[in-house]
């Protein structure tokens, strides 16, 4: 390989994005969408491949904080703006920039790296499991009713822009990030991405609208949508978009549900990504004409292993011992016993029996609790060599809520 990795320089973000582009499909971004990420870049964490006089390979990570079972919110990298230009595939590239990336993520003390994938496929071999899944889902609202739980007749509902609204959303996210694994602590900037809502891209839609949901003068739920209206020969056929919901309780989600599924002159509400434990699966009178699929969501990396177990709480005591395997960051392999419970964890290294053999990939997947080892071994990606300690740490690490990832980055 002839490249060299260099960091981007805030001149040069121009050409590198346009390498970024150019390999998700050559569309340009919307102007606006550019704007958003040149600010939000963090140009010490971006680096790329350069052939001579050109970029051919981009990698960047932002600073993040990630909640994780028990509540904690963990410094996390959150990988992104990958690409490699079609002409220098196969050549290592990818390899490099995830070495170095990953090395840096090491030297900030950070112990997780995490990331979206365009391609799933590619990024196990660099010890990244799926840890979040995200659910889609189209609700016949013809033919399915929506009944919120009590309470939701006390919450009041308005109009506001997105903008002025702003403020009173970020505060009610904010309140929920320690309450479910996967959600990040969104640093200044990160608000405007819900005001992100390019006219090129609503295909129809109207621009970006919001509710409040309020209880005795205080916001305490929102939801961001869009209508795109549609029109049969029998009558009105559009649709509610939904970008964001979030309340503070089940009432007031409950009743911002409802307002949505019965949106005049609409026959469905469509969701983007929610998480696969979602409430609204247990209010709706008939989940089948709801049309759900899941996806992968949000993948984990442990880069500092020992670091990464000690951050999160336990569900159930535990106490084995691991043999880990990880040949990209080797100082994560071998023998590790972590004990733990619902108050804390420590996690140090050890010459005792392994109870489960597995790979880094395997942690990463089940760390935020919303995938279960024993699904793991019956897959053959985790081997028990004590009884009983696969259920054993199965119930530990697992979440009394699925882990979800609220946006991409």
């Amino acid at each position: 390989m002839t490249t060299e990795l260099r960091v981007l320089d805030p001149a040069e973000w121009d050409d590198w994005f346009a390498v970024l582009e150019l390999a998700f499909g050559g569309v340009p971004e919307a102007a606006e969408e550019r704007k958003l990420w040149r600010e939000l870049t963090e140009y010490e964490r971006s680096i790329g491949a350069w052939d001579g006089d050109r970029w051919v390979g981009t990698a960047g990570a932002y600073s993040f904080r990630l909640s994780v079972p028990g509540g904690a919110v963990v410094p996390a990298a959150g990988v992104t703006m990958v690409s490699v230009a079609g002409t220098h595939r196969r050549r290592g590239i990818l390899t490099s920039m995830m070495r170095r990336q990953l090395d840096d993520v090491r030297a900030a003390g950070e112990p997780l790296a995490v990331l979206t994938a365009s391609e799933p496929e590619i990024y196990g071999r660099f010890g990244y499991g799926v840890a979040a899944l995200s659910a889609r889902a189209t609700l016949d609202t013809t033919r399915v009713r929506l009944t919120p739980p009590p309470g939701a007749d006390e919450v009041s509902l308005r109009y506001a822009t997105p903008e002025e609204a702003l403020d009173a959303c970020e505060a009610v996210y904010a309140r929920l990030v320690a309450g479910r694994p996967g959600m990040l602590e969104r640093r200044p900037g990160w608000e405007r991405l819900a005001l992100l809502d390019p006219a090129e891209h609503r295909e129809g839609a109207s621009p970006r609208l919001c509710v409040l949901a309020e209880r005795g003068g205080e916001v305490v739920g929102f939801a961001l949508y869009a209508i795109k209206p549609d029109w049969s020969f029998n009558g009105s056929d559009g649709s509610v978009l939904l970008h964001q919901l979030a309340g503070l309780d089940p009432a007031a989600e409950g009743a911002l549900w409802r307002f949505l599924c019965s949106v005049d002159l609409t026959s469905r509400v469509r969701i983007h990504s929610r998480p696969v434990d979602d409430a609204w699966q247990h209010l709706v009178s008939d989940v089948r004409r709801c049309e759900i699929t899941v996806r992968d969501g949000l993948f984990v990396r442990l880069v500092e292993l020992g670091a990464a177990l000690e951050a999160r709480t336990y569900q159930a005591p535990v106490d084995v011992v691991f043999e880990v395997e990880d040949a990209f960051c080797p100082w994560n392999a071998g023998r590790w016993r972590l004990t733990g419970d619902a108050k804390g964890a420590v996690c140090a290294r050890t010459e005792d029996a392994a109870d489960l053999a597995l790979s880094v990939r395997e942690l990463g997947a089940a760390y935020l609790g919303g995938v279960s080892l024993v699904s793991l071994a019956a897959a053959g990606r985790v081997r028990e060599l004590r009884d009983g300690a696969l259920v054993e740490a199965s119930v530990a690490f697992g979440s009394p809520v699925a882990p979800w990832l609220p946006h991409g980055f």
